[in-house]
């Protein structure tokens, strides 16, 4: 292990490993308990819009990703609570939408796009400073964000119609949660690549609850949980020259499948 962390591009990794960790130990419990792991699918696709607008107007495309997850998140939140249409009819038709705008820009980018694949299934391996320092930007805010909207988060979480009664913004708080989504997303599309980014968003959420309700000691448990089997996933993606987020991903789903397997033996 300590060979492989000569190479810049590896410290590089392991440094994003850790940074997505954070996001999607903190946003991915809420994602869990409140059970919106579908509209996150849909805001994580959503994204490749940002990406494609990002190609299009020749700027970094994770910055662009940036306002346009967030704008989708929003759509998605309202249109799910305010249209008189099914919450995952309307996420389905944004999910759309969002992936065919990014098509088409990429589309009218004269040029070949180099490393749009990184962008849909991940290249951690690939992961510049510069998006690094963007990503670790990102991780503040949600940690800012997380412990100021604590107690609401947590209200909308596990009963939003009590919280409602008590005279909590509701709506506003549970679009403030899916901007952090949007957040996570945009901090993880590197890593795992748009298509994977539930994954890695859901499963050490779903990990830790296995072993505990408690929200905080879940998004600690989840943290730790992330930053061992994503390093863990990129480690083995190196020693047998595999793709990382894919080889990322299987490891997350191995580790679920391992912890069920615990479950069962201590009931």
């Amino acid at each position: 292990m300590t060979g492989i962390l000569e190479y810049s591009f590896m410290q590089n990794a392991f440094m994003a490993a850790v940074l997505v960790s954070v996001a999607c130990g903190l946003v991915g419990t809420y994602v869990v308990v409140k059970r919106i792991v579908f509209i996150s699918g849909g805001i994580s696709h959503a994204a490749f819009g940002g990406i494609g607008l990002g190609y299009f107007l020749g700027v970094n495309p994770i910055l662009a990703a940036i306002p346009f997850s967030i704008i989708s998140a929003l759509l998605m939140g309202l249109t799910s609570k305010k249209v008189k249409i099914s919450e995952d009819t309307a996420i389905g038709i944004l999910w759309s939408l969002g992936m065919a705008i990014g098509i088409i820009f990429i589309n009218l980018t004269p040029g070949y796009v180099p490393d749009l694949m990184s962008y849909l299934f991940g290249s951690i391996l690939t992961v510049p400073v510069n998006d690094l320092i963007i990503m670790f930007i990102l991780d503040i805010i949600i940690i800012i964000m997380v412990i100021l909207f604590q107690r609401e988060f947590q209200g909308i979480s596990f009963d939003e119609e009590f919280s409602q009664v008590m005279g909590m913004p509701t709506t506003v708080i549970y679009l403030l949660l899916l901007s952090l989504v949007a957040l996570s997303v945009v901090v993880m599309i590197k890593v795992v690549g748009v298509i994977l980014v539930i994954a890695l968003l859901t499963i050490p959420a779903a990990i830790a609850k296995q072993y505990t309700y408690h929200l905080g000691r879940m998004m600690i448990l989840s943290v730790i949980l992330g930053m061992i089997l994503t390093t863990g996933g990129l480690y083995i993606s190196y020693l047998f020259n595999l793709a990382s987020g894919a080889t990322i991903v299987l490891v997350l789903g191995l580790g679920f499948l391992v912890s069920l397997l615990i479950q069962k033996l201590m009931e």
